[in-house]
């Protein structure tokens, strides 16, 4: 059975593509379109359009994130599929303290076990792995800092 929490990933994930391959830019308009044609659970929507929000809020950010952990692999040479789910776990890791980091990776995975190919578990565990390690001593270092000041 898949939660609504997987299943507002799997509709953020497709919203997030239909806006990255058609290029446009009016995120509510593409939300609007895509609940009037999908029209799909209402329990899913909030989570589902606070991710797909929060990732075109932070997208450069998201962007430079996977792009400093994505070596030989350029952003605009990956699949659609696993360049947004990749934001998708990016924007949890970074901008979602309250999921943990563990849940965000393997809900990635498990996504892309669904919409990506053969190999795109292993590619996106890879890169997630690197921006959650990245991120970890980020933390510790604002951490010294802090308490070097406190």
């Amino acid at each position: 059975m898949t939660s609504s929490r997987r299943k507002a990933r799997e509709f953020s994930l497709q919203m997030l593509y239909m806006l990255d391959i058609t290029g446009e830019k009016d995120f509510r308009s593409c939300l609007e379109v895509y609940w009037d044609t999908f029209g799909q659970s209402k329990d899913s929507r909030p989570f589902a359009n606070q991710l797909t929000q929060g990732v075109l809020k932070h997208l450069e950010d998201i962007d430079r994130a996977i792009g400093s952990c994505s070596h030989n692999w350029k952003l605009n040479r990956m699949s659609y599929v696993d360049r947004n789910i990749l934001r998708l776990a990016v924007y949890e890791l970074l901008y979602c303290p309250d999921i943990p980091p563990k849940v965000s990776i393997n809900e990635a995975i498990e996504i892309s076990k669904r919409y990506g190919d053969k190999d795109s578990g292993a590619f996106i565990n890879g890169i997630l792995d690197q921006v959650f390690q990245q991120q970890q001593k980020k933390n510790k270092s604002h951490k010294k800092k802090k308490d070097k000041t406190d």
